[in-house]
């Protein structure tokens, strides 16, 4: 196993005038470190857009993750989706990137705008193979990845953007490679790219896009660990072997609550200190120890930030607010939300004296569910999370 993930970061625009967007994209983990990624885009749009699209995406990655070959998943789509009556046409297209072992990609491609591929940041041809299946042409490509490589797929929305309008014949796939090699940054992750490009075909849309349009990108980073503790143990005698485990731990650390941060300062042996900049009025400011990357409040800063990761998976521009302040939330969802690969919570199950006041809307239950709730957003992420209890 090399020190390589899948970031994979997609958004979406609707044709105008729909609720539904006829584009889908399903994830499914094959294996350890084996990744199947669908971008479908069914035909039309509105409802039977969505369900062809969402059909399509969800038998291939659930057939392709199960090692079944391209040719029995397209078979079993022409087989399964309804034919449309007006054109007598039945299939959604699709873009399929299976990422294995971190270290090799595969691109299937079925009548959508061909993935783009970056490496340091310029545009790379990869060569393809194509093969008839069904009476369908169906692309093939493989590529050895390193670090920072970006595949880039796209449903036709993106190369229909603009026709008639600001654009006489859309925006080519090459103007588009001309678009990403300028905006590209090696610390963009993979979902702020896709918001780069989904904006600038929105913009060409004037805002009233003629087509629903999808871009998934898949980029190939190394692994960022990432340890948060909040809570002591609920037996005192665990505390130096919660800390141990802790600060053991590969990655930065975080640490959340007043109790925890003084155990945690008492077990390194470096004082606990507080600062005063950055001061939110709806945020406790954070604490400094040394030996500890992040030091901030507990169950309010928590909150706060699920608030953010229920904001930042449901793509509300309101609640990007977190990138631009320094407040403790916004620190840690920073860390979480953008530069985390594989988390690590270890919670202590001590019930807090403090919490139990009948006038604080703040309980142990309350506590838990926070970080559970916290835990799942993460995951929707597509981070690797694992739940330490003490």
């Amino acid at each position: 196993m090399n020190n390589l993930c899948t970031d994979i970061g997609y958004k979406s625009v609707n044709k105008y005038g729909e609720q539904l967007c006829g584009d889908h994209i399903e994830i499914v983990e094959q294996g350890e470190n084996s990744t199947v990624i669908v971008l479908a885009d069914g035909l039309g749009s509105g409802v039977k857009a969505n369900i062809l699209s969402t059909l399509t995406s969800k038998i291939i990655s659930t057939m392709m993750a199960n090692s079944m070959s391209v040719e029995e998943c397209v078979k079993t789509i022409a087989a399964t989706l309804p034919v449309c009556e007006e054109r007598k046409i039945a299939y959604s297209t699709f873009t399929i990137i299976r990422v294995v072992d971190n270290r090799e990609a595969e691109i299937i491609q079925y009548d959508n705008p061909h993935v783009i591929f970056l490496r340091d940041g310029k545009n790379v041809d990869y060569p393809q193979t194509t093969e008839e299946i069904e009476g369908k042409t169906i692309y093939k490509a493989k590529v050895l990845i390193k670090e920072n490589d970006t595949f880039i797929a796209m449903s036709d929305g993106a190369i229909h953007a603009g026709i008639g309008m600001t654009l006489n014949y859309g925006w080519q796939r090459d103007s588009i490679i001309e678009f990403m090699e300028l905006s590209y940054d090696n610390e963009f992750t993979a979902k702020a790219l896709s918001t780069i490009l989904l904006g600038e075909c929105d913009r060409l849309y004037g805002g009233r896009p003629g087509d629903d349009t999808t871009i998934c990108t898949v980029k190939i980073r190394k692994r960022q660990p990432m340890n948060l503790m909040i809570g002591p143990p609920s037996n005192p005698d665990d505390v130096d072997k919660m800390m141990s485990l802790f600060f053991s731990k590969e990655g930065k650390h975080i640490v959340c609550g007043g109790t925890t941060s003084t155990l945690a300062a008492k077990y390194l042996g470096k004082p606990l200190g507080t600062t005063l900049g950055y001061m939110d009025p709806e945020i406790p400011p954070i604490g400094v120890i040394e030996g500890v990357d992040l030091v901030t409040e507990g169950v309010i800063t928590i909150n706060k930030v699920l608030e953010y990761a229920k904001g930042y998976l449901a793509d509300d521009t309101k609640t990007m607010e977190w990138a631009y302040k320094k407040d403790g939330a916004s620190q840690i969802s920073k860390l979480l939300f953008e530069e985390a690969t594989d988390i690590s919570f270890y919670i202590g199950r001590a019930i807090n004296p403090a919490h139990q006041n009948p006038d604080l809307p703040i309980n142990f239950s309350i506590k838990m569910r926070l970080v559970d709730e916290l835990a799942e957003c993460l995951k929707q992420m597509g981070k690797k999370i694992k739940v330490s209890y003490f």
